[in-house]
């Protein structure tokens, strides 16, 4: 049976910090050994990239057996794909150093740079220790309870409790939620961050092909998304420590002095759940920006765009031409590419012994009939104008010549 890496929480007092270390100790063993897994000699992942990569290199000599020859720019990024997936794919160092570090690691120096001047705490760390200070100071004021309303100074200002037992149970919940937003949150972005970089041989194989490359990009998406979600998790609960940690000691010393601390559980209560609410919001806006981020549109281009244009002839069809619109084209422009196409096609051969009759490109006979002056409107009834000259028959014309 294998040996367990990761101590599981047993300390009842110091259930934040147990859990919490459990699962950045999770995260961190199954992004680091799952990957070196995958990526050793022999893996099934090792021998998929192997298969892809003689692939890849197959497709591109088939291409020059077709007289498709790759230019400059696409054989050098033919190269970078095969350099990127091998440096990271194969290498635990430098997957380790630009990758591994960066998602686990660099977001508690982020925090540390932001919060620290804001004066949040734990920015500089010790995150978890203000967790448990406050889950501690949950569970004293729960012993404590309120007090009975006969201490409190005016009981007219204090609303009576929803239902029976409400304080008691108002504190209880402030509590849970406020244990199940940190570590949920926390649990969420370290084992998402943790699973995707034990993939990381897998996905990175498919940066290779066009058809594979969307899943290149929502694995290297994910891994973004879980950072800034990390970041975004330490920030919000260190706003939310600066709010309610100095608010329950004060809450603590008047039940410690025997004051009544009426309409203080519900005030608990609905501030966890705002909280709680605010970090939900925060991890799902997060993953919105890390999803709306695409890889450059000249690497889809590289070998995809120009195997399906240029096809079946050997001529260079330029694919990269951008397509103007009609309407930003001068007139000018539309006529000039209208002699140039009748040049080239009086120069070409004939394929018949009939002269195929020259055409215009379509844009210029919409400009033609766009440009076109319109006929001025004539006044009704005056489209059929009456004639106002005399008839004169052909017989009476002829007894005028005669006389």
């Amino acid at each position: 049976m294998m040996q367990m890496l990761c101590n599981a929480p047993v300390d009842v007092d110091r259930f934040a910090p147990g859990v919490i270390g459990y699962l950045d100790c999770q995260a961190q063993t199954l992004g680091a050994q799952g990957y070196q897994a995958l990526a050793a000699p022999g893996s099934s992942v090792s021998i998929l990239l192997t298969g892809l990569l003689t692939l890849f290199i197959a497709f591109i000599g088939y291409r020059m057996l077709f007289a498709q020859m790759p230019t400059v720019r696409e054989g050098v990024l033919a190269f970078v794909k095969i350099g990127i997936v091998l440096a990271f794919a194969t290498s635990w160092p430098a997957y380790q150093r630009v990758l591994y570090d960066v998602t686990l690691r660099e977001p508690a120096s982020l925090v540390s740079e932001i919060g620290a001047p804001a004066g949040l705490p734990g920015s500089n760390g010790g995150l978890v220790a203000h967790l448990d200070s406050v889950d501690g100071a949950f569970a004293a004021l729960a012993v404590y309870g309120v007090g009975p309303i006969g201490d409190v100074r005016d009981p007219r200002q204090v609303a009576p409790p929803i239902f029976a037992g409400f304080d008691a149970f108002a504190i209880g919940g402030s509590r849970v939620l406020f244990l199940a937003s940190a570590i949920g949150a926390f649990a969420l972005v370290r084992i998402a961050a943790g699973l995707l970089l034990a993939l990381g041989p897998l996905f990175l194989a498919f940066l290779l092909f066009e058809g594979t490359r969307g899943l290149f990009e929502g694995w290297l998406r994910g891994l973004i998304a879980a950072a800034l979600g990390a970041l975004a998790t330490a920030i919000v609960l260190g706003i939310e420590l600066a709010l309610i940690e100095p608010w329950l000691s004060q809450l603590l010393a008047q039940r410690a002095a025997n004051l009544a601390i009426g309409g203080a559980p519900a005030q608990l209560l609905a501030t966890t759940a705002v909280f709680a609410v605010v970090l939900a919001a925060m991890l799902l806006v997060m993953a919105r920006i890390a999803f709306s981020w695409k890889l450059p549109v000249s690497w889809p281009q590289a070998f995809g765009g120009s195997d399906r244009e240029g096809r079946g002839s050997g001529a260079v069809v330029p694919h990269n031409r951008p397509a103007v619109p009609i309407e930003n084209r001068s007139r000018a422009a539309v006529i000039a590419e209208a002699v140039s196409a009748n040049a080239r096609r009086d120069a070409a051969p004939p394929n018949s012994g009939a002269t195929a009759p020259p055409r215009l490109p379509a844009d210029a006979g919409r400009m033609r009939d766009h440009d076109r002056p319109m006929a001025a409107s004539t006044p009704l009834g005056h489209h059929f104008a009456r004639r106002v000259g005399s008839r004169v028959s052909a017989r009476a014309t002829a007894r005028d010549r005669l006389a």
